[in-house]
């Protein structure tokens, strides 16, 4: 066997073998998406009757909440970017990042210090290798979050929008998440969570996958809050931030595993056009040395037919 051929055999070997690693990592991403999907589904009523709550009791009192009201100045805002734990999802990280920088960038054109809060091994590492500083970060849970998970990343957020800005709080909340769309389509999505504007509930809550949402036009019921519409506030907000965290893990959860079925699968297919043209090359490199074994073995017969008819004569 020739030297090209051997060349040309290991190379098979070798994308094969990768190919049948891309194979299964594609099925495992296939089967853990329709998970996330059930989850996202699953989501939808709690986060549907928490909307229609924190709207009736934000439009339905005068109370100056620091989750509802807007500071006169503004002067810091937090940035919540969720990444995954893992890579191998073409683009979605770098998609997820950019969306963030842009983010970040805006608010400090607009004169705010922008404080990083990361979720994702992904992120912390982009992050931290270009030396940037990151005020909270999580990890280890990106493919399969619990709602728990939600109300660890959502409590030293709601600390710091509760503080004031004096005493190291911010004045607005942002999220940049991967928004699920389909199969084939994942957005980067950036949204303002807090200071809730209460205009925007109705919208948020159909992002977050709610079936039903409150008509523009509704009338909402008049409430008596006992002992206030403020303790209400206190207890229903930090709810509706921890769902809509949750929402966003899920989301993006279900998004990551969209992204690596079909990174995984396009490299399966490239794995599998690549041992074709491998396959033709080591055809050729086979037929060559076949050929020239043949011209070969034709030759040293002509030259010893040669040999024997001059010894005759």
């Amino acid at each position: 066997m020739g030297a090209q051929l051997r060349v040309y055999k290991r190379r098979i070997r070798s994308v094969t073998a990768t190919k049948k690693i891309t194979k299964a990592m594609e099925m495992i991403a296939a089967s853990r998406v329709v998970k996330a999907q059930r989850k996202v589904a699953a989501s939808t009523p709690y986060a549907t009757e928490l909307t229609r709550a924190v709207t009736a009791v934000g439009t339905g009192s005068n109370t100056r909440h620091p989750l509802t009201t807007e500071a006169d100045n503004p002067t810091r805002a937090a940035v919540l970017l969720l990444s995954s734990d893992r890579g191998l999802a073409g683009a979605f990280n770098s998609n997820a990042i950019k969306a963030a920088e842009q983010l970040t960038a805006k608010l400090e054109a607009d004169g705010k210090q922008v404080d990083t809060y990361i979720v994702g091994r992904r992120g912390v590492a982009h992050y931290n290798f270009r030396e940037r500083t990151i005020s909270g970060q999580w990890t280890g849970f990106t493919d399969e979050p619990e709602y728990a998970d939600a109300k660890q990343v959502a409590a030293p957020l709601i600390e710091a929008i509760e503080k004031d800005t004096a005493e190291g709080g911010v004045d607005e909340l942002h999220i940049v998440y991967t928004e699920f769309v389909s199969m084939m389509t994942q957005t980067a999505v950036q949204a303002q969570l807090l200071p809730l504007k209460l205009d925007e509930v109705t919208s948020a809550a159909s992002a977050a996958g709610a079936a039903e949402s409150p008509a523009k036009d509704e009338i909402l019921p008049l409430y008596d809050f006992e002992p206030s519409a403020e303790d209400v506030l206190d207890a229903l907000l930090p709810r509706y931030v921890e769902s809509r965290i949750y929402n966003a893990l899920l989301q993006s959860a279900a998004s990551k595993h969209a992204a690596t079925r079909r990174a995984m699968k396009s490299a399966t297919d490239n794995a599998g056009e690549l041992i074709e043209t491998l396959s033709r090359l080591a055809n050729a490199a086979r037929q060559a040395e076949i050929t020239q074994e043949i011209s070969e073995i034709v030759g040293g017969a002509g030259a010893l037919a040669d040999a024997t008819a001059g010894s005759d004569s």
